[in-house]
């Protein structure tokens, strides 16, 4: 975060391949580099991946909607989508609180393993910095 916030998150690549490898490909490309948390509801989500910053943009393609075993609990990442199956692009979201009433209808491909407290102080307009992958 260019606040200097720092938070770690793991991939389920295994279970979600298609998402988590989206979000792969568009960290490598530096999508994300830059972007702002346009959205953030206090006991929500804290919601990320839109380059035009109203939360309707992507990357100008839709993914597969892949379910996950994974459930919508505090620090799960999941990528957004709208009502219509099959439309989850760019945009990925963190809960800051159980949310389970999501389960089964986005997918969970992460979950924050380190910084959640730095995660709950995001607000709206904070901007990532850079995204880094880990091995």
């Amino acid at each position: 975060m260019e606040n200097g916030k720092i938070f770690e998150i793991q991939l389920f690549l295994k279970e979600a391949p298609i998402t988590a490898g989206n979000f792969i490909k568009l960290v490598q490309a530096k999508f994300y580099d830059g972007l702002i948390f346009h959205r953030v509801e206090p006991g929500f989500v804290a919601q990320t991946g839109d380059p035009t910053g109203t939360g309707r943009g992507g990357p100008g393609y839709t993914i597969q909607d892949e379910p996950t075993p994974f459930k919508h609990e505090k620090g799960a990442v999941g990528m957004a989508k709208t009502s219509q199956p099959n439309s989850a692009g760019s945009q990925w979201y963190i809960c800051l609180e159980d949310a389970h009433f999501l389960d089964g209808r986005y997918t969970v491909f992460g979950k924050v393993i380190k910084g959640m407290e730095n995660v709950e102080q995001i607000k709206v307009g904070d901007r990532i910095k850079q995204i880094t992958i880990r091995n």
